[in-house]
């Protein structure tokens, strides 16, 4: 990407697209079998070529009541299932996504536009250790802490985004399952294929027809599912705009429900920190995904007495990082999503400059097809800018300072947003103090952005509530009954 001579380039290494077969048209899955929608169909883009992958069916409202009564049907049977006899179909699933992770890992890739060494090496990997972890506790619910015979809800309502297609997905279907409930599931309308492929997945593993049910289509399906009146979960991860639409159409009903949202996050850093490493963490805290990351690091708080030369070494770092052809191993910033993110990323960093803010990118040239947005920094940034209060959900980092560990908190804290936070120091008792003020669901030290399927994830204010994740992921989707066979 620089054109430093004394930068070392790097030769094109694609993945191959071959193993990989993308079918012309997709339909519903519903009752264990692919069947034809009856809205109207959409096309779904390669990011970063917009070419059309395939015709995906769209569900209306009659498509996702049959998919419900599929679900509540197989609920009788499937709930009733000794929790060692579900766990089985639980491993035999993880153990599918394992055999075929670099196909999943190439259709991610090419359906979202992410860097491939993302999809292989993050993506997947946990997809498959959330349906391990969870299959362990299948048979286990009665030690989870939630009563004695704790017992499944019914039929959960799933919606998922399109920044983590397949790991949102595993986030919630695996302890669905693993609970006894059924899953009526619809992704994205931008990054259908790997739930498509994932239902073929299923039926690789026998799972029970209409235990998994995936509906696709774009707000109208998602609104349909949400407020089916058969439906006693509802599970949502996205823009806080839509979370709270959802908490109004559930709102007086007897469905739980748990909201993953927005958030804003601020990555802090001490004049005590290691630099190098912080440096490192920030990029990944905001560039990787391409900043499509609900918990992204995108405000930066530095110390003032480290600021510049933090600043000095992030800009040389990302001087480095490479955009590029999402398929391509070397590539670390592939494509954004779709055009209208692309719009939204390019308006709020136009705002930016004209509130006053410095704007920063490494010299780079993009691909002139497909929707592209440079690794991008503003300095000179207050509490004021609305880069610095909105979800930019792009690779866009802002900057701010502060002098003492409570003007951090002060800053960090001033947010409608409490999804996560970054605290970098060599103390110890710092990093615990930090951890105790910041108002956010997950506080990372010295690192950012790790995941692991035993920790609970989820935050506060308006980035939603409940916790997905961990032992207490089990509780969105059981219900405590002491009364033994209830």
């Amino acid at each position: 990407m620089a054109n430093d001579p004394n930068v070392f380039e790097y030769a094109p290494a694609p993945e191959s697209r071959s193993i990989v077969d993308i079918k012309p048209s997709y339909g519903l899955f519903i009752d264990g079998e692919f069947v034809d929608g009856h809205g109207s169909a959409f096309k779904s883009i390669n990011p970063a070529t917009e070419e059309t992958l395939a015709e995906i069916a769209e569900a209306d409202d009659a498509d996702v009541d049959k998919a419900v009564k599929a679900a509540r049907k197989a609920f009788r049977t499937w709930s009733r299932m000794p929790g060692k006899e579900r766990s089985k179909y639980l491993y035999r699933i993880a153990r599918i996504i394992q055999e075929r992770s670099r196909e999943l890992a190439v259709l991610e890739s090419i359906d979202n536009g992410k860097p491939i060494k993302e999809s292989r090496d993050v993506d997947v990997p946990v997809v498959a250790a959330h349906f391990f972890y969870y299959a362990g506790w299948a048979d286990k619910l009665e030690y989870a802490g939630l009563g004695p015979n704790p017992q499944p809800l019914g039929v959960a309502a799933q919606v998922i985004p399109w920044n983590f297609p397949l790991l949102m997905l595993a986030w919630k279907v695996a302890p669905a399952l693993a609970c006894g409930n059924t899953v009526v599931l619809k992704p994205a309308e931008t990054t259908p294929l790997t739930a498509l492929l994932f239902a073929e997945i299923c039926q690789q593993a026998d799972l029970p027809p209409g235990v998994v049910n995936i509906v696709t289509g774009a707000g109208a399906t998602g609104q349909a599912v949400v407020s089916h009146p058969d439906v006693d979960k509802v599970a949502f991860t996205g823009s806080t705009d839509v979370g709270k639409a959802i908490a109004r159409a559930i709102a007086g009903t007897d469905k739980k429900a748990t909201l993953e949202l927005g958030g804003k996050a601020a990555n802090i850093v001490f004049d005590d920190a290691a630099l190098d490493q912080a440096v490192e963490g920030i990029v990944s805290g905001i560039f990787f995904n391409q900043g499509h990351v609900c918990c992204a690091g995108s405000r930066l708080l530095l110390q003032e007495s480290v600021a510049d030369e933090v600043m000095a070494k992030l800009k040389r770092r990302m001087g480095t990082l490479r955009v590029g052809d999402p398929l391509d191993k070397n590539t670390d910033i592939g494509a954004i999503n779709s055009a209208e993110q692309l719009a939204r990323i390019r308006a709020l960093a136009e705002i930016g400059e004209d509130e006053g803010a410095e704007r920063w990118s490494p010299p780079c040239e993009l691909p002139s097809a497909g929707f592209w947005f440079p690794p991008t920094v503003f300095t000179g940034v207050s509490q004021a800018h609305r880069i610095a209060r909105d979800e930019i959900f792009g690779p866009v980092l802002s900057v701010l300072t502060f002098r003492t560990p409570s003007e951090a908190v002060e800053k960090a804290n001033n947010t409608p947003y409490g999804l996560s936070a970054g605290v970098w120091t060599e103390k110890g008792s710092r990093i615990l103090h930090m951890a105790d003020q910041l108002r956010a669901g997950v506080v990372w030290a010295n690192t950012f952005n790790k995941f692991d399927p035993a920790s609970p994830f989820g935050g506060y204010k308006e980035s939603g509530y409940g916790r997905e994740g961990g032992r207490q992921g089990l509780s969105a989707y059981l219900k405590a009954d002491t009364k033994a066979g209830a």
